[in-house]
């Protein structure tokens, strides 16, 4: 099925937005730092065709121009909202990978009875999480990788491990089109919005059906982190895989089936939560 893609304006900020058409609630994918809405496109096609799925670039990346001003999570997570009213859908389902697991916890909890279920995607809690290694952590303050194929086929086996470790050219292919980097100020502005954050204090009063998605080799992630938070997270199932950070494109084949059985369980949904 095919994505139209065009420009919204959502209370002042023109977003870039691809939507895919099918019946019953949109899956919203939110997307890790740096990476535009092209990132996910392994994954969409290999979707159920019948499931709609909405991808928009956050301010300053991809097609999206830089905000007016800084923002945090939470004021992205009423983007967002602002975003599904200016398409028309009351209610969606909200994939979060990596940065975007974070803003998909705050849109999940902001949002209690509009968001009916939850993916977490090689993600964590924020500030307070199992950190990756120190060398790792340093690649991801730059957007270089995002900019520079080479040097992204040339970090791949140590910042994204699983499948990359054996095949690091994938990753040039993978980090999207180059020719649509994030400006240094919109990465920027994204490491402010997750600066200080956390969902810990907040975890068990999300209420939505939550699949938890995590790698056993991720380097930026570690797997301890989706672990903990299946701990807390009140209604969470956790699905381990063998791969690394990006395994949600890398084993696309693989996950999407595992995502679209827990967004389409053949049980009818409980009541939406209070």
């Amino acid at each position: 099925m095919t994505d139209t893609v065009r420009e919204i304006s959502v209370r002042g900020q023109r977003l870039r937005v691809s939507v895919r058409a099918g019946s019953g609630p949109p899956l919203v994918l939110c997307n890790g730092i740096g990476a535009g809405l092209d990132l996910l496109r392994p994954f969409v096609d290999a979707l159920e065709e019948d499931i709609p799925v909405v991808r928009f670039d956050v301010p300053g990346v991809g097609g999206s121009p830089l905000p007016a001003r800084p923002y945090r999570f939470p004021a992205l997570a009423r983007l967002l909202g602002g975003l599904l009213d200016e398409l028309g859908y009351g209610r969606a389902d909200v994939l979060g990978i990596s940065w975007g697991g974070g803003l998909a916890q705050q849109f999940a909890v902001q949002n209690p009875r509009r968001c009916r279920r939850l993916v977490l995607v090689s993600t964590g809690t924020g500030m307070f999480m199992v950190p990756a290694h120190p060398r790792v952590l340093a690649r991801m303050m730059t957007p270089r990788r995002h900019r520079d194929p080479e040097y992204a086929a040339s970090i791949a086996h140590q910042l994204y491990g699983g499948r990359l470790r054996e095949e690091p050219e994938l990753a040039a292919a993978l980090l999207g089109d180059h020719s649509r980097p994030p400006s240094r100020r919109g990465y920027l502005l994204q490491l402010g919005a997750g600066a200080g954050w956390t969902s810990l204090p907040f975890l068990r009063f999300v209420r939505q059906p939550t699949l938890l998605l995590a790698g056993d080799d991720d380097p930026i992630i570690p797997l301890a982190n989706a672990k903990v938070m299946h701990r807390l997270l009140p209604h969470a199932t956790l699905h381990v895989y063998p791969d690394g950070h990006l395994g949600l494109v890398t084993r696309a084949a693989e996950l999407a089936p595992v995502v679209a059985r827990f967004l389409r369980p053949a049980e009818p949904d409980a009541a939406p939560p209070s």
